[in-house]
């Protein structure tokens, strides 16, 4: 079951509820920069890890500044629309039964399970960086931990982006194969440990090199394991090699 650090007590705590009912997700925003994004994109996170279990889900963007600009941030970086939660955060409706506030780190949010998001250092880069890249770099750390992102951590993530999508093209043309148990265990007990993304990550570096693996399997790995990171890795299937 998918748990996630509580900010406010620094415990565990479960982001479904006790009778699978539904659990509806409030981003708080600070704004339209950076870390307003991955304030957005742990929140995505949490809702693509509560439908993988299952569990119906109702995402609100709440108080943020510039809300359109924001929502066209969010969208070029792959993060799926929020409904619109007010300026504070009192949504009621179909996913009103379990709240869980998506907060910067250090903010104040209204009672309920708080996942707190550490702030980012762009230095202007995050402008002109490629938005899968910029979303692949905001992965690859803990969302509690504070993110500096400068042209080699950008390249860096650009250049894994376009081997494994390469990659993935490839093995999609080998017969299917199915994940394999022990794997699919990894990725799940990955982002259910308070959205683990980088251990997911850590996942798939392995499963790449991996020798005993069919190119089938490994295809199969990646696109299970999209479906939490969404980085689109199978954007190139059927490109030209």
């Amino acid at each position: 079951m998918l748990r996630i650090i509580d900010a406010r007590t620094s415990e565990p705590a479960p982001a479904v509820p006790a009778r699978r009912g539904p659990t509806r997700v409030e981003a708080h925003a600070p704004g339209r920069d950076t870390t307003g994004l991955r304030v957005l994109l742990v929140a995505d996170l949490l809702v693509r890890a509560l439908e993988l279990d299952g569990t119906p889900t109702w995402a609100l963007l709440t108080g943020a500044n510039e809300r359109a600009e924001l929502r066209a941030d969010a969208a070029a970086l792959g993060i799926r629309p929020f409904e619109d939660g007010g300026a504070t955060g009192t949504g009621t409706g179909p996913g009103a039964g379990q709240a869980v506030h998506v907060v910067r780190e250090g903010a104040v949010a209204p009672d309920g399970t708080t996942v707190a998001v550490a702030p980012v250092d762009a230095a202007g880069q995050a402008a002109t960086a490629d938005p899968d890249a910029l979303r692949l770099a905001l992965l690859e750390r803990h969302h509690h931990a504070r993110v500096e992102l400068d042209g080699a951590v950008l390249d860096d993530a650009r250049d894994t982006l376009a081997r494994w999508r390469r990659e993935v093209a490839a093995w999609a043309r080998q017969p299917s194969r199915p994940v394999p148990g022990e794997v699919r265990d990894q990725l799940r007990a990955a982002w259910e440990d308070d959205l683990d993304a980088p251990a997911v990550l850590r996942v798939l570096r392995r499963v790449e090199t991996d020798a005993d693996l069919p190119d089938g399997a490994r295809f199969e790995t990646y696109a299970y394991a999209d479906r939490f990171l969404g980085l689109h890795l199978a954007r190139d299937i059927g490109a030209p090699a």
